[in-house]
């Protein structure tokens, strides 16, 4: 399942006379964006850097915001209905917010509870719009939004270079440009390691616990601060790692939208993904099961099939040794009794006394004797004229368990042997 993680470039915004001016409103088809493309979200299969229609295809796209287009706030979520949580975080977060509350796209914390303290991203709303319908426009579908840093513990600390140019000037000292990112418990901050900001802002005695990374370009300069190694991690391993967070900046109305071939795709995409793998093979096992299970019934029910067939062939041969030839077994022993019994002199249930006894015996009260009546072919055929439905009710119920057949009709009642009756 190959997993596309996009890299955002940070906000366009007035900067120092050192760092490099970004052109607004410029679109996914004009800029470049870094890429990373991976199989599982923790091994680098490709990276690169290109523009929107150029972007490899995978089954999962991911875009990373960085760290200082992100604000983090903390408060008590309020109870609102879904359609109108939008604007109680609004209400809340009036005064705290920098921008305009209109301006601003909130995204509340994975698994949020009402009434409970969270954390709440804060995104500018039109720029983050802009770059995904951007990337839209180019069928690049982003699935998810996730932050590059986000409030979390254990403690974590990542130096980065923050502009262009060298990070560390001729007498060894940190420029300006490098920039630490602090992610902790109590939220995110972007400190530069120029002038002794960072450290006064950083706790006294830092956590034991605490993970310090730094990209290639400023780990000496980073170690030379800290006082002790850090990790070396590259700007395309800190993407995968942002997508292995449960954040989704997402939501309300930037929430993914699926609809027709689109929602398949994913629908089908999520069935083919690592964490379906146990269903699949669970289903595959089980449709296995069911057809060998089937086969196996199947030819228990043919030999137990041949076997009555093989039963029903010895009794017509042993009964009536005269029969050579046996090809319908059940037809031919029939045939062989009719004989028999027609030599005896005996009727068959199917003879016109058997059913005229069942008539007489079944004939309601009340009723004069018939007046008219018929016989061909194992079926008799009597006048029943000015009977009630009652009447006929009462006259079938008594006749069928024998296992007689009656049908009425205008002014007559038709007696014959039901298939599957037994013998009087």
């Amino acid at each position: 399942m190959p997993i596309l993680v996009i890299s955002l470039s940070p906000r366009p915004r007035l900067r120092s006379r050192h760092a490099s001016m970004a052109a607004p409103g410029t679109s996914a088809a004009d800029v470049e964006f870094d890429y990373h493309l991976s199989n599982d979200g923790f091994t680098l299969v490709n990276q690169g850097r290109c523009a929107a229609p150029l972007l490899p295809k995978a089954d999962s796209v991911i875009a990373v915001v960085s760290e200082g287009d992100v604000a983090w706030h903390r408060i008590t979520l309020p109870k609102a209905p879904s359609a109108r949580l939008r604007a109680a975080l609004t209400g809340v977060l009036e005064e705290a917010l920098l921008d305009d509350a209109e301006a601003t796209h909130l995204a509340l914390a994975p698994g949020a509870v009402a009434g409970q303290p969270t954390w709440v991203a804060a995104v500018n709303r039109g720029w983050l719009r802009g770059e995904l319908a951007a990337l839209e426009r180019h069928r690049v579908f982003v699935d998810r939004v996730v932050p590059s840093a986000w409030p979390d513990t254990p403690a974590t600390g990542h130096f980065s270079e923050e502009g262009s140019g060298t990070t560390v000037d001729v007498s060894g000292n940190a420029r300006q440009d490098v920039a630490l990112t602090w992610s902790h418990a109590e939220g995110v901050a972007m400190l530069r390691l120029q002038g002794g900001l960072a450290r006064a802002l950083l706790p006294a005695e830092l956590p034991l616990d605490a993970r310090w990374t730094a990209t290639a370009e400023v780990a000496t300069v980073a170690e030379r601060w800290l006082g002790s190694p850090v990790t070396v991690v590259s700007s395309a391993e800190r993407a995968l790692q942002a997508t292995r967070t449960l954040w989704n900046l997402r939501q309300f109305d930037l929430a993914a939208r699926h609809r027709g071939t689109r929602a398949a795709r994913d629908a089908w995409r999520r069935w083919l993904s690592p964490g379906w793998r146990p269903v699949r093979y669970g289903l595959l096992a089980l449709l296995a099961v069911q057809v060998l299970g089937l086969n196996v019934w199947a030819w228990h029910q043919r030999s137990e099939l041949n076997s009555q067939r093989q039963t029903m062939v010895m009794l017509l041969q042993t009964t009536f040794p005269q029969v050579s030839a046996v090809l319908d077994a059940p037809l031919q022993m029939q045939r062989e009794v009719d004989v028999l019994r027609a030599g005896a002199g005996r009727p068959s249930a199917a003879d016109f006394e058997p059913m005229l006894l069942a008539a007489a015996a079944a004939w309601p009260d009340g009723q004069p004797p018939v007046d008219n009546l018929r016989y061909e072919s194992g079926r008799l055929t009597l006048t029943a004229t000015g009977w009630g439905d009652a009447e006929i009710a009462q006259f079938r119920s008594q006749l069928q368990p024998a296992g007689w057949q009656v049908e009425a009709s205008e002014g007559s009642i038709s007696l014959s042997r039901a298939v599957t009756g037994a013998t009087p």
